[in-house]
C-alpha cells in the first residue's frame, strides 16, 4: 500500500476527554494510524456523510463502494474519490484489498449485508440500529466470533467525547446516584442513554404513549428508584434534543444537538436540591465544549456528522490492539439496548 500522507484528525488530546479505549489502557492513541482499507455497502446520504468524516482518519483508506446498481456505485466513487467500484457486494467483500465493512444501507437489510461481508472475514461497521430484533443480532455476532472478525454496531453517539465525559462522570458518581433520564429524539438515540446511565439493568416496567412516527413516549422503571422518560419528536417540530442524567448530587446535560454533541454542562450544588435548600441559589455550573476536528469538509451535513471521526478512529485503534469490539458500545450492551427497542416498540403497536 503506498504510503499515505499525515491527516489533521481531531484536536489534540489534551483538549479532549479521553476515548474509553484508551483511558481503560487497551489501546494506544497514536494507532489511528493503523491502516485499515474500507469498503462501503451502500451510496445514501448517510455512507457520503460517513466517507466525508472516515478518510480524515490517519490510517483509513476509502477502497471500494457497492451498491444495488453498478451505476450508482460508480457515480459515488467518482464524486467521492473512492477507489475502486464493484458491481456486487459479493465481488467487495471478496476483494483481498478490503480489511473492513461499512453497512450504510437501510435498516431491514444490515443484517444481509453485514453477514455477506462477515462471511467472507471482513470486519463489519454496521450503521444503527443493527438490526430489527435480538434474535437476528445474536446471529450476526455469532457469525462475527466464527469468523473471528469485528462487528461493531454503529452507535456513534458513544464515541464523541462529550459523551465519553459523561459516562466517565457518571461512572465515578460525581452526581451521586442516577435517579431519572430525561431525553428526546430518535428511539435508538433516546435509549442508549438509559443504557449509559443504568447499565445493564433491565427496566421492571415500561409504560408507552403514542405512535411511531410521531410524538410519544416512554416511561422506564429500574430497581432502585431509577427511572428514565424518553420522548420521539413528530416531524416537523422544534424539539429540544437534550439529554440529561439526574443524580442525588448533581446533574449532567448534554446539550443539543444531545445525540451528537459538542457540549455538556454539570451542575454539582453544595446540597441538592440546591434552589430549595439553598436560598434560590441557582446550582454552579461547569460547562466543557469539544468542538469538532476542523478538518472535516463534509457539505450539506446533517448535524454534526463530522463526528463519524471518533468511532472510525476507535474502531483502527481497537483492531491495532486486537480487540473485536470497541469497549464505548460493545455487544453486550448493543444486545441490551435492542432488546429495550423491541419492548418499547411491542407496547406501541
Amino acid at each position: 500500500m503506498a504510503k499515505k500522507m499525515a491527516k489533521k484528525t481531531a484536536p489534540p488530546p489534551a483538549q479532549v476527554f479521553p476515548p474509553r479505549d484508551v483511558s481503560l489502557g487497551l489501546t494506544r492513541a497514536e494507532d489511528v494510524a493503523f491502516p485499515l482499507r474500507w469498503g462501503i455497502i451502500g451510496t445514501g446520504e448517510i455512507s457520503r456523510q460517513f466517507v466525508s468524516a472516515a478518510r480524515e482518519c490517519t490510517g483509513a483508506t476509502i477502497a471500494a463502494v457497492s451498491s444495488r446498481s453498478a451505476e450508482n456505485a460508480h457515480a459515488f466513487a467518482g464524486e467521492h474519490g473512492v477507489e475502486k467500484a464493484y458491481e456486487t457486494y459479493e465481488d467487495m467483500v471478496a476483494a483481498p484489498d478490503v480489511d473492513i465493512v461499512y453497512v450504510g444501507t437501510p435498516g431491514d437489510v444490515h443484517k444481509e449485508h453485514s453477514l455477506i461481508a462477515i462471511e467472507s472475514g471482513k470486519h463489519v461497521l454496521c450503521e444503527k440500529e443493527l438490526t430489527s430484533s435480538v434474535a437476528d443480532a445474536e446471529e450476526m455476532y455469532a457469525a462475527a466470533e466464527r469468523h473471528n472478525v469485528m462487528l461493531q454496531d454503529g452507535v456513534w453517539t458513544r464515541f464523541f467525547p462529550a459523551v465519553e465525559h459523561a459516562r466517565h462522570l457518571i461512572e465515578e458518581r460525581a452526581i451521586g446516584d442516577v435517579t431519572m433520564v430525561q431525553a428526546d429524539f430518535a428511539l435508538v438515540y433516546t435509549l442508549q442513554a438509559v443504557t449509559l446511565a443504568y447499565g445493564d439493568a433491565k427496566p421492571t416496567k415500561i409504560q408507552v404513549g403514542g405512535k411511531p412516527g410521531g410524538a410519544g413516549g416512554a416511561m422506564l422503571e429500574f430497581e432502585n428508584n431509577g427511572f428514565a422518560f424518553v420522548a420521539s419528536n413528530a416531524f416537523p417540530s422544534e424539539f429540544p434534543e437534550v439529554t440529561e442524567f439526574i443524580g442525588t448530587k448533581g446533574r449532567i446535560t448534554l446539550e443539543q444537538p444531545a445525540h451528537c454533541p459538542t457540549a455538556l454542562t454539570v451542575r454539582i450544588p453544595p446540597v441538592t436540591p440546591s434552589r430549595y435548600m439553598n436560598g434560590n441559589t441557582p446550582s454552579p455550573m461547569q460547562r466543557f465544549e469539544y468542538p469538532l476536528p476542523d478538518s472535516i469538509r463534509m457539505p450539506r451535513p446533517f448535524p454534526n456528522q463530522q463526528g463519524f471521526i471518533y468511532m472510525v478512529e476507535a474502531i483502527h485503534r481497537c483492531l491495532a490492539a486486537g480487540l473485536r469490539e470497541c469497549p464505548q458500545f460493545n455487544k453486550a450492551e448493543s444486545l441490551h439496548l435492542l432488546e429495550m427497542i423491541q419492548a418499547v416498540n411491542s407496547l406501541r403497536a
